[in-house]
């Protein structure tokens, strides 16, 4: 029994320390895709030795806890919403590219906590992990910072030697400027080490000046590269959680409190002094006390960073936009109140009730996967079930941690030893409230992701441990005895491992689909696409496992080869491929009906069918489907803009002068409709002109 609890614990810690640094470069997302799959691997090690174990021993073993009902509240909030979604598939394993999120991974991260809570797994040794691999993060990311990314070095098999396989067009693709590492965005990056920095800072109370001297220095790379990650949320998350720190240290132990408020001083205001925030008011502050002394060479350096972060300067403030996104999620929310549109549906049905304003910011055309506030994304998803779970699971954790905080302390003969004891056992609970609570501020301006998320239900999984650490000791005295092996334990640990085998085999296949995937994105990217190839890989992709991303994908990639064949005259490989092309496409409506984007594919699909055949009513089917589109997207000018199009070219390609007035007359209704969305639509003010110049 011994060697499984030696193996369970050893791969907790390797989900800790290897998950944040964890990413691949053959898949369609190189980060949280790559994480999540660990992450599911590591769930079906972990069950099955933790299952294995329970067999062997002929006893249940899973530990009761303070969480078990809001946990449970919150799973069948998850389960009903993915059972009334709009799109099943997404709700089980994500929206396609995020990932996480989805029913499948929110089992995943419930079985950890169990499993962790049910196991001798030591949560300070733990911890330890958390801060080492959280400081390899930082280490990677400081090559980029220096304009020498490692990621572009290793995906280019050492070709690339500076940060040029980014898109530098896109600040938070700029690791120069906004430091990322191995997170794959700059704010996860900021909210993750943010969560540390509270972690490591219990270690700073330690009484070992060598553990106080790692700690200082780990917490002032760790904060250098919050402010080079250039997350505002992730510094607002600093503040606050360092005011609470204070004032608690404040009130409860003013000796503690001056050492280190002047540490604390010292790591945060070094970084600020040395290094650009992005926060306008602490430059200026900073411009106007260094100009008395450096005006020229810091009006120099201040010119140069405006050039290289303000080359777009008509970019929408993100602040704006998601107050934007929020009034639709929030609209979304009272539409459908009970259980949501369905767990991670947001990108599809964001666009309900997408408000008109969105329209006339910078990222109009973007897709918005998420509401950019995790708390109104479970509204919009899950409805107010989702949503009321999710905060009473929150506030449980919470409640249970200041309970202990505020626990009477210990009296004892040896009261000096006690009260170290006690102020201990006190910070590291403080420490972690502090921790959970950036999760989620950060998390209020952004949305979870598998690290993030991965802290969110471990951390209470720590502090149940940690709590229950005295119990422990005295359960070590009833050690698990492993009966005898007979017939029933071993049909049962054969049936263990074949459910093992098949997930496993499952988390694989899935990786395996989407290599596939991300081949075929990559030909159809290429400056001379290679249609042929990226429908043979999708095809690939759907074989391995069943998405209906990829079948979308297939599907137009197939239109435009029989357009190509049509063009070629081949009009029976042209039949062919239209009739394939409409099964993958009616199949993946079928699954997701009210997906605008494979609606959007649909009438794309008609056009391409209509140069393959020449023949007009695919031009109709399409307006056709474009008017469906029109009903679950209002707000997007788009889809007006698209049925001018398929009008215009009517007009263009009939000969009865009556169908040709019609259509005509009908672009120019849509793309009024589109300007009415849009009023600065440059593609529709441009369309209109060539049709009035008919």
């Amino acid at each position: 029994m011994k060697i499984i609890d030696y193996i369970i614990k050893f791969l907790f810690q390797l989900v800790f320390l290897i998950t944040p640094l964890f990413f691949l470069f053959n898949t369609s997302e190189l980060f949280e895709f790559n994480k999540m799959l660990l992450i599911y691997t590591f769930t079906v090690l972990i069950a099955f030795f933790w299952v294995l174990k329970m067999i062997l021993a002929k006893k249940i073993i899973i530990k009761k806890s303070f969480l078990d009902w809001p946990i449970f509240l919150f799973l069948l909030s998850q389960i009903l919403s993915t059972v009334f979604s709009i799109d099943k598939q997404t709700s089980l394993f994500g929206y396609y590219g995020r990932f996480n999120g989805g029913l499948v991974s929110i089992i995943s991260y419930i079985v950890l906590y169990y499993a962790f809570v049910s196991n001798e797994i030591d949560s300070y040794s733990i911890l330890k992990i958390l801060l080492l691999s959280s400081f390899l993060v930082i280490l990677y990311a400081v090559p980029g910072k220096l304009g020498h990314d490692i990621t572009c070095f290793l995906v280019s098999k050492g070709t690339i030697i500076d940060n040029s396989c980014w898109d530098n067009s896109v600040l938070q693709f700029q690791p120069d400027v906004r430091a990322f590492s191995t997170l794959g965005q700059p704010n996860w990056f900021g909210a993750y080490l943010v969560v540390n920095f509270f972690i490591g800072l219990w270690f700073l109370s330690k009484q070992s000046k060598i553990t106080n001297l790692l700690t200082f220095i780990y917490l002032l790379f760790n904060f250098t590269f919050i402010i080079f990650s250039r997350s505002r949320s992730a510094l607002l998350a600093v503040i606050i959680g360092l005011i609470i720190y204070f004032l608690t240290l404040f009130f409860y132990k003013r000796n503690y409190f001056k050492k280190h408020f002047l540490l604390l001083i010292i790591i945060i205001f070094l970084p600020i002094l040395f290094f650009n925030t992005g926060i306008d008011k602490i430059e200026k502050t900073k411009n106007q006390i260094s100009n008395i002394f450096f005006k020229k060479s810091n009006t120099q350096f201040k010119n140069n960073l405006e050039k290289k972060e303000n080359k777009n300067v008509n970019i929408t403030d993100s602040a704006d936009i998601r107050k934007i996104v929020w009034q639709g999620a929030i609209k979304l929310g009272l539409q459908y109140p009970f259980f949501g549109t369905g767990v991670e549906t947001f990108a599809y049905s964001y666009n309900f009730t997408r408000p008109l304003t969105h329209n006339y910011t910078s990222e109009w055309d973007f897709i918005y996967n998420k509401a950019h506030n995790e708390f109104l994304n479970y509204l919009a998803t899950t409805g107010f079930f989702g949503l009321i779970s999710y905060l009473i699971l929150i506030f449980s954790f919470q409640f249970l941690v200041f309970n202990q905080f505020l626990k009477p302390e210990l009296s004892n003969k040896n009261k000096k030893l006690i009260d170290e004891e006690n102020y201990d056992k006190k910070t590291l609970f403080l420490c972690f409230l502090i921790a959970y609570l950036t999760i989620l501020i950060t998390n209020f301006f952004g949305f979870s992701t598998t690290t993030i998320n991965l802290y969110f239900y471990l951390i209470p999984g720590l502090v149940i441990n940690i709590i229950n650490l005295e119990k422990k000791e005295k359960d070590k005295k009833q050690k698990l005895e492993i009966s005898k092996l007979n017939f029933d334990k071993i049909f049962l640990i054969l049936i263990l491992i074949g459910i093992s085998y098949y997930l496993l085999l499952s988390i694989y296949k899935y990786y395996q689909a989407d290599t596939y995937y991300a081949l075929g994105n990559g030909y159809t990217k290429l400056s001379n696409p290679d249609y042929q190839k990226a429908a043979f890989y999708f095809d690939k992709a759907l074989q391995t496992r069943y998405e209906h991303v990829y079948e979308d994908k297939l599907s137009f990639n197939l239109a435009y080869l029989s357009a190509i064949a049509g063009l070629q005259k081949q009009n029976k490989d042209a039949q062919d491929l239209i009739k394939i092309s409409n099964f993958y496409n009616n199949r993946s409506l079928l699954n997701s009906q009210k997906n605008i984007f494979y609606l959007k594919t649909k009438a794309k699909n008609q056009y391409y069918f209509f140069l393959a055949t020449g023949t007009i009513n695919y031009l109709y089917e399409g307006i056709k489907v474009l008017k469906q589109a029109k009903k679950i997207a209002p707000t997007d000018p788009r889809i007006p803009y698209s049925l001018a199009v398929y009008y215009s070219l009517i007009f263009k390609n009939s000969k009865d002068k009556l169908v040709k007035e019609e259509a005509r007359k009908n672009a120019l209704k849509e793309i009024n409709e589109s300007l009415k969305l849009k009023k600065d639509y440059s593609d529709a003010l441009e369309l209109m002109s060539k049709i009035k110049s008919n």
